[in-house]
């Protein structure tokens, strides 16, 4: 997993990458201050932020707080490390959205069973958005099925009359007077589509209605909408 180490201590930053590397992770930068890390994270977003507290330009809490406010900022684990040991401090780290917490000294199996928690969780809030996605794929093309059926069921006869008309209009095949009711019937089809149309972009809370049998769409009809069958 790719991590990203923000420690204003070299020591403490080539101690952690050690540990990380050995535990199979790969250090992408190893910052030497806040300010640094929040440009590395902004240029190449880490999964996994391990963060110093105490850091000059930016502390580490401050920079979680930026963290979480960025776009997918959420999505990130971010582990908060300090010599800081009291109730206050925990609760300071945590609200600052910070996934967890440990103390110095930091020791290899301590920070492994750390790193066990967050590839979990990562895992989790994967499978999470992916199932996600595919929700709101599955919705997306129902709306569209739906959609389509609706303005299939709405338009359909009058576009046909509308077209016929046409049609006899176009091979000669009406006198005049054949003609002057033809031309007010397509006249009224257009304008019974073009009010189709303009409902359908008027509808702010769309729902959707049972159409033969198991199969739904959409409810575009005059006084449809929320108050229609779910």
């Amino acid at each position: 997993m790719n991590v990203l180490l923000a420690d204003d201590d070299p020591t403490m930053r080539l101690l952690l990458s050690r540990m990380l590397e050995q535990g199979g992770h790969t250090v992408t930068t190893a910052a030497a201050n806040g300010a640094e890390a929040w440009e590395s994270y902004v240029t190449a977003p880490a999964p996994l932020l391990i963060l110093d507290w105490e850091m000059p330009k930016m502390d580490g809490l401050e920079l979680c707080r930026r963290i979480r406010s960025s776009k997918r900022g959420d999505e990130a684990f971010i582990l908060v490390i300090t010599a800081r040991d009291t109730t206050e401090d925990l609760t300071a780290v945590l609200d600052a959205g910070a996934d967890d917490y440990m103390s110095k000294p930091v020791t290899p199996d301590s920070l492994m069973a750390r790193l066990r928690i967050a590839e979990r969780r990562i895992e989790l809030h994967a499978a999470r958005r992916n199932a996600e996605e595919k929700l709101r794929k599955a919705q997306y093309l129902a709306g569209i099925g739906e959609t389509s059926l609706a303005l299939q069921h709405e338009i359909n006869n009058p576009l046909a009359a509308l077209l016929s008309n046409t049609a006899l209009i176009e091979a000669g095949m009406l006198d005049a007077e054949e003609k002057e009711e033809a031309l007010v019937t397509i006249a009224q089809m257009a304008r019974r589509i073009a009010e189709v149309v303009k409902r359908l972009r008027q509808l702010n809370n769309p729902t959707s209605v049972e159409y033969l049998g198991s199969a739904r769409m959409l409810d575009i009809k005059p006084g449809g909408g929320p108050q229609a069958k779910e």
